[in-house]
């Protein structure tokens, strides 16, 4: 029996560093790295923090007896990088010259590409990263919006959606290319996705409009926000931490925790439910409208993401949904999960990597 490849899959977040060994597809070894504020207090960035993350890395590998030698493959998250389609793609000079630049959207995802580099320089193996959220999939007419200089971009939770997608048509004996799916990810931010026939042809954009969620703000009416800009309350910046990160539930009632706030609603908390339910019908909207891109050709409509193991908000949805499609349930996430896949079948098919 041939043996299954020891993959590392690292995922880094803005407090921690997931990673994990998968002996093919199936988990082997866990960690979740927390960084404190105290940790993070001396970076600028998160760039900065390569070194303090990868030294974090190294010693998970040495506590697990785990040699570079023993890898065959390391795989980070995407980052915010260029649009491009789904898929693995070999982190080579080109990918690496974009991570380190500067250029990009700040967010910690940027670091799993070049982490999984460091690795496989020294264990001389392949390093990936796989559907970052910059998949980029649109048919044109999705990039269009009422005003020629803000065009339509495609920022999602790719890695997750693409993950489930490929798992419901797999359930039902089919490939992603054979189906239409409405995917909606349920977390501290919303993104929901068209996949029409294996292609992701729209999402919202989770930092900008859509669903509120937890903890941003989604569509805004546009006069509202252009008083508050230019009202001299805020900074740029200020305004942005407002409605991405401070937006939504928290804005609302101080919590981004969906399973406090059902507590409320039990305790009798009128407002709570509100607000709650109106996260839900916006959601239940945007599913409404991604129905319309695929012309009511619509195979499934899945719920994933944390929010989606909560009873009250899934039932708010799908009693708004469930006419359109039968409503599949894929609740949480497991990213590492989807990143060991995508390393697994690069290795076993590297006519499938892409060069960046």
């Amino acid at each position: 029996m041939t043996e299954k490849p020891l993959i590392l899959v690292i995922n880094p977040g803005s407090t921690s560093t997931k990673i994990a060994l998968y002996k093919g597809e199936e988990p082997y070894k866990e960690l979740d790295i927390t960084h404190s504020a105290a940790d993070l207090a001396g970076f600028g960035n998160n760039l900065e923090q390569l070194d303090f993350r990868f030294a974090a890395v190294e010693k998970a590998l040495a506590d697990w007896g785990c040699k570079a030698s023993d890898l065959k493959a390391a795989i980070g998250r995407g980052g915010p990088l260029k649009p491009l389609s789904g898929g693995v793609y070999h982190v080579g000079e080109s990918l690496m010259n974009d991570l380190q630049s500067g250029k990009l959207v700040d967010h910690a995802s940027i670091l799993g590409g070049l982490i999984a580099c460091r690795v496989a320089k020294t264990a001389k193996i392949p390093a990936f990263i796989a559907d970052p959220v910059s998949v980029d999939e649109f048919d044109d007419i999705a990039r269009i919006s009422g005003y020629p200089e803000i065009p339509r971009i495609s920022l999602s939770h790719a890695l997750n959606i693409k993950s489930v997608v490929a798992e419901v048509a797999r359930e039902d004996g089919k490939k992603p290319e054979d189906v239409n799916y409405i995917v909606a990810h349920l977390g501290g931010g919303i993104s929901i996705a068209a996949h029409r026939k294996g292609r992701q042809i729209d999402v919202n954009n989770a930092n900008d409009a859509g669903p509120f969620s937890p903890e941003r703000c989604g569509t805004l009416p546009l006069g509202g926000l252009l008083k508050i800009a230019f009202s001299g309350k805020y900074t740029m910046n200020e305004l942005k931490k407002q409605l991405v990160g401070k937006g939504g539930l928290v804005a609302h009632l101080g919590t981004s925790d969906c399973r406090e706030v059902v507590k409320r609603i039990e305790a009798g908390d009128a407002k709570a439910k509100l607000v709650l339910e109106a996260m839900a019908y916006t959601i239940a909207k945007e599913i409404g409208a991604m129905a319309t891109v695929l012309k009511g050709e619509i195979d499934a409509i899945i719920l994933t993401g944390g929010i989606a193991q909560n009873p009250y908000v899934v039932r708010c949805i799908t009693e708004r949904v469930s006419f359109l499609a039968p409503v599949r349930m894929k609740p949480g996430q497991n990213e590492l999960k989807a990143l060991a896949a995508h390393a697994c079948r690069a290795l076993a098919e590297p006519a499938i990597v892409k060069e960046y």
